[in-house]
Order: C-alpha cells, then structure tokens, then sequence
C-alpha cells in the first residue's frame, strides 16, 4: 500500500503521490508522468491577491496561522514559451491551479473545484493548459485542458474512458501520449493527436507508464515492469507506432534488484540522448543513455547519497539534485567534460558533501542555496536556476540563484518554528537517522513520534506544519527515516521485503529506546501516530507494541491488509506483490503477520483514525473492519471520516483533521502527566 513517490530521483511508476496528512508544506504542479516530479504535494498558495485569510486574526493561534498563510509551488513553464508558468496555490483555501504571464505579471486561477487541483502541466507552446480531473479526491478520471488566457475547459483526450493516470507527455504538434491504469485493463498507453481517434501502443497487465516524449516527437520512452518487481522499472523506448527501438533493463528480467528511472529527453531537437536513472552503484544517480546508437555514458557525480538530474534548456548541462542525510543542495553538471576515474568518492572517504564541494573539479559546480531542503529545482533559458526551499524551522519561498524571490505571496507570512536536530541510533539493520525537534524547557516531554508515509519516502529539514503544531502544544517530535525510507543508498530501501512493518517498528522501537533514555521523551506520554503507510506503522505498532504507546494516531492508514489489498488499485497492488513475495493466496503467512487487524485485540492505547471515503489508496472498507473489531471489545477509539480521497486539499479541513488530533491526544496523554 505504498502511497509516495520517493524524492531521491528515480521514482517508480507505480508508486503514488505522497498523501495531503504527511506531506511538507512543499508543492509543485504535477503532471502524473512517471518521471521526476517538480516539487512534492501539500498545501500551497499563490500570489494571486486574494483576502487576507483569517491567520491574519492575532488571536489565531500560530499553528493554524501557518497552514493558512499563502504559499505557492514551484512554477512550471512550458518549454517553448517560458514566459508562461502554471504553478499551485491555496490562495482561496483549497490547493488550485494558477497560470502566471510572466511577461506581463498577470496571474489568474485556472481550476476551481470543492476538494481541488494539483495535477497539472503545460503544452509545450503554452496555449493550453492540462490538468487532471478525478471525483472528489479518488485519482480515477480524466485529462481536461483549457487556454492559458482562460477559457472553457474541454476534454483533452477525446474517447479515452476515465482511469487512473498512468503519465503524460505532449508534443510540440499537439500529438498527447497518455498512459492509463484500471483494475480490468492493466496497464496501457496511448498516442492522442488532434482531431483523431486515440490509438493504443501498449498494454500489459503489470505496472507501467510514460516517461517522456523525446523533443521531435519520433520515441517515447515507458517505465515498466513487465518482469513482475513493482519496486524496480526497466525502460522500452518505442516509436508512436508503438514499435520498439531499445530496452534497458537493469533487472535482468527480474532477476536483479535494480531499477532505472526516466528523467528525461535532451530538450534539443535531434538530439536522441535520455538522461536515466539508475542504481548500479548502491543508489540513485543519473547516467545518460542513447537508445538509437546503444551507448551508456556514464557521470563523474561523486557525491554521498542519492542524486537526480535535469536537462539545462539547452541541453548542455545538467542540473544535479543531491538528497543526503534528509537534507539537499543543487550543482551544475557541464556535459562533454571528461569524466574523472581516480578520485575517490566523498562517501568512499568519510568526507562529507561540504568536503565534496572543496575538492570537487569541473564539470561539478555547486549551486547556491540555503540549508535546508531543495523540494524542486528547474533550470531558465537565462541560465538562471528558480528552486522551492524551506527548512523545519523557516516556512517555503520560490527562491533564484538571479537573488531574488521569484513570487512572493501577499498576505501574513507563516509563522517560524524550531530547528531540527540530527540523531544516530543503532539498531538491528544499521544506524538509523531521525529528525528531533522539541519544545523550550527541559524534557522529559510528552513525544510524538510522527511516522513519515511512504514507505519510499524520507523525512527531511524541510518546514511542515503538523509536526510545528506538536511542538507548539509542548510536544516534542521525532521523525524517524526507518528501513525502507529513500536517500540511504539503494540497500536501505530495499531492506522492506517480506516482514513488512515489522522491519519498519524495530527501528522505530530503537529510536524510542534512545527518547527515553537520553531524557528527550517522558516514556508514559509517547504518541504513535502517522499519515497512510505512516498511518499503517501506527496501527501495526500499537498491536505489537502494546506497552510502549500511550496513543494511536493514523490517518487513512492501511489497517486490515488483505482487504485492503483486495480493494486498493491495481498499481498498488503489483507493490504489495514485490512487498510481500506474492498475493494473499500464496503467502497468507506474511499478509497475517504483516497486517494490523491480526493485533487488534492487543491494542491496549486509546486509538484515533481519520479516513478519506474516497481513498483509492487505503480503502474505506478495511478501516471499518478495524474499527468494527475495537468497538467489539469496548476499546476506546474515535473515528473521523471525511468526503475527500487519501488526504485533502482543503485547508481548513487539514486544520480541523490536525485540532480533532491534537485534542484526542491531549485528553489522554495529559491523563498520564
């Protein structure tokens, strides 16, 4: 039941967008491809204007002024016509659509719907604008487009029924490659051009999806695993026909476990190079590979940790995202530099990425940013580089290597709040990282140890709002990058196999033990709580942890995991497979041990969920048997249930979801003060 996309590169087809209850304050707009995504979900706002929201109110309280202030995501602009950019926004509220002139300053919404908008990308000739329409928050539907200058919106794909998005990439003739998933068809892609009937080019019934449309239109690169591993994709390059021109598969047929990722084609006309990801040396980095000539070029990127690249516009450089120690900074590549082979890696030498950026020699040239969290990077035509920043204790900006602040939001600021700090613990698997904040005063402090979802995700010093809110009500927060979390190398993400959860709660139990040992955590007031796979590591842990939690928090979380697999979309349930080793038929065993409603009559901490009845992703259903089995034995639970998907746009509902938290928590871990 994985629900986010990994922010190293590389991330999987088939692994979905982060939910809306534990994602940063971070956002950019999404076009549900397969590759690289600018930016990460969660509510943001624009610079469009609108009222003051009520945050501005003194008497507001700090933690609900900082989902309310207006922030905004990382602009897109359409290849050929970059004074046009489509960006996200919650100016009104709700996270919406906006479309920015930069050329003359006009800015407008372009989507306005109840439970809002985030997917959603440009033609490369900026006329129109793509966006991706579902039912109240399930993903299932369809593309729609409107004018950029605004106008009726219409369907953009034409005869194609409604799906869960399998990727988009448009060409500069209007031609759409469209990549659809449902549960009867499987995976399939198909070539869109105007005026005509969509033609399919590809259908299996394992995960897959588009990756890019290469700048002339003639090859289309795919992400699949037709080789049966949802957790690592092979790439077919193929013509609009549907032919194949070139196949990488680092799996071996499913053999090795090793996975590439699309990145994307050189934004040059003719120029057939595909900037790749891959893991042949323990983690995700970039290489560039040629499917019409064969040849592999390999990059001299001799950083620590995992990293990802974009094309400069044209296409003589590379602009490198490095994700390290839940923290990321940006360098620029010079392609056509000779590659260095006798240095030594900063992590083959202990060095750390500060030492890296001494003795680091062309091509790499460090890009200047801030400390803290790169969310989304994009390199101008001027060179110039615009990047969503924030840190745990500074809230987001849109910031250029130019020194200026690309939009800047009217209306209050969020307020700050406290900085993170860095814990090592050993546990059974290696040393284990984990984010700490906490409030003044000395400890020991009732703890909320906050569960990132994923589980191919990572928590990072990047500024969150929930987790700020817990520190502001005398909480301290950990946050725990557990077995299975991204940004570790390639062997700590895929330590997840086959005692799923369990894995995940040793190292969350080492973490613990270190809280209150080292004074930080009051062991009789420690909460568990998190968001969807967060939300499953609570429900889990408190079933087999009884003794350890004095609360249970989870949001649209999995809690009876073989109805949930039954329920839950056909992407998610090809993970599940790589997950556990096959279906709940072939290895009941593991779905038993692995699934939180086995536990249920164990739990002995008061339990709070709150469930999306819309959720593709963790199902209404198999919360309800969880439920129906806590009120079966009188346990006391509450129950929050909402009109959305897997989390919601809507701020004030995130504000009502967060206080109805808050409160739950506080009645009952104050009982133990």
């Amino acid at each position: 039941m994985t629900d986010e996309t990994t922010p190293a590169p590389g991330p999987d087809p088939t692994a979905p967008h982060p939910s809306t209850t534990d994602a940063p304050d971070t956002a950019g707009t999404r076009t549900g491809a397969a590759g690289p995504i600018k930016g990460t979900a969660g509510s943001t706002t624009g610079a469009t204007g609108p009222a003051a929201p009520r945050g501005a109110d003194a008497a507001v309280p700090d933690w609900e002024k900082r989902f309310r202030a207006p922030r905004i995501g990382l602009p897109d602009w359409a290849e050929d016509a970059p004074d046009r950019s489509l960006f996200v926004s919650n100016a009104t509220g709700t996270s919406e659509l906006y479309a920015w002139d930069r050329a003359t300053g006009k800015q407008r919404q372009a989507t306005d719907r109840p439970k809002g908008t985030t997917d959603g990308t440009l033609s490369p000739d900026g006329q129109w604008i793509w966006w991706f329409s579902d039912t109240d928050g399930d993903e299932f539907g369809v593309w729609m487009r409107q004018p950029f200058e605004g106008g009726p919106d219409e369907p953009a794909t034409p005869g194609l029924a409604p799906s869960y998005s399998g990727g988009l990439a448009i060409g500069r003739d209007g031609t759409a490659v469209v990549g659809c998933s449902t549960d009867e068809e499987g995976s399939t892609v198909h070539i869109v051009r105007p005026g005509q009937t969509a033609v399919e080019i590809y259908r299996h019934h394992e995960s897959a999806g588009v990756g890019d449309l290469s700048h002339d239109g003639s090859l289309i690169a795919l992400e699949h695993t037709e080789h049966g591993d949802a957790m690592h994709s092979a790439i077919r390059v193929v013509r609009p026909d549907g032919s194949t021109v070139a196949e990488l598969d680092d799996t071996n047929g499913g053999t090795e476990e090793l996975g590439l990722a699309v990145m994307g084609f050189a934004p040059v006309d003719g120029d057939t190079r595909l900037l790749v990801g891959h893991q042949r040396r323990g983690r995700w980095e970039p290489m560039i590979w040629d499917p019409l000539t064969g040849v592999e070029t390999a990059l001299d990127i001799d950083l620590p940790g995992d990293v990802g690249a974009d094309w400069y516009p044209d296409g003589s450089a590379l602009l490198v995202e490095h994700e390290y120690q839940a923290r990321s900074e940006l360098w620029r590549y010079e392609l056509g530099t000779a590659d260095r082979q006798d240095s030594p890696s900063p992590a083959a030498t202990g060095t750390d990425s500060g030492d890296a950026a001494a003795s680091a020699t062309a091509p790499l040239t460090r890009v200047e940013t801030p400390a803290g969290t790169v969310s989304g990077a994009t390199a101008r035509p001027d060179g110039t580089v615009e990047f969503l920043w924030s840190s745990a204790a500074q809230p987001p900006e849109v910031r250029s290597t130019s020194g200026a602040v690309v939009l800047d939001p009217p209306g209050p600021k969020a307020p700050g709040s406290v900085p993170v700090r860095d814990i090592w613990v050993e546990g059974p698997g290696g040393r284990i990282h984990a984010l700490v904040q906490q409030p003044a005063g000395d400890g020991p402090f009732p703890t909320v140890f906050d569960i990132h979802g994923g589980p191919t995700w990572h928590d990072s010093d990047a500024f969150a709002s929930s987790p700020a809110a817990w520190v502001d009500h005398g909480f301290a927060v950990v946050r725990v990058n557990y077995r299975g979390s991204t940004g570790y190398g390639r062997a700590w993400t895929d330590a997840l196999k086959h005692r799923v959860g369990l894995i995940e709660l040793e190292d969350i139990a080492a973490v613990r033990e270190w809280a209150v040992s080292s004074g930080l955590a009051d062991p009789e007031r420690l909460v568990l709580s998190g968001g969807s796979w967060g939300g499953y590591l609570t429900l889990l842990g408190l079933g087999t942890q009884p003794d350890a939690w004095a609360v249970g928090l989870a949001a649209v979380p999995v809690a009876d995991y073989v109805t949930a697999y039954n329920d839950e979309m056909e992407a998610l349930k090809a993970m599940d497979r790589t997950l556990m080793g096959g279906t709940p038929e072939e290895v009941p065993e593991r779905f038993e041990a692995s699934s939180p409603l086995t536990y249920v009559d164990a739990v002995r901490a008061p339990v709070y969920i709150s469930a999306g009845v819309n959720d593709p992703r963790c199902p209404i259903q198999q919360v309800e048997n969880y439920v129906q089995r806590l009120a079966g034995r009188g346990h006391p639970h509450e129950v929050y249930r909402y009109d959305a998907g897997h989390g919601s746009l809507v701020v004030e509902e995130r504000i009502k979801q967060v206080r109805l938290e808050l409160d739950f928590a506080q009645r009952h871990v104050m009982e133990r003060g």
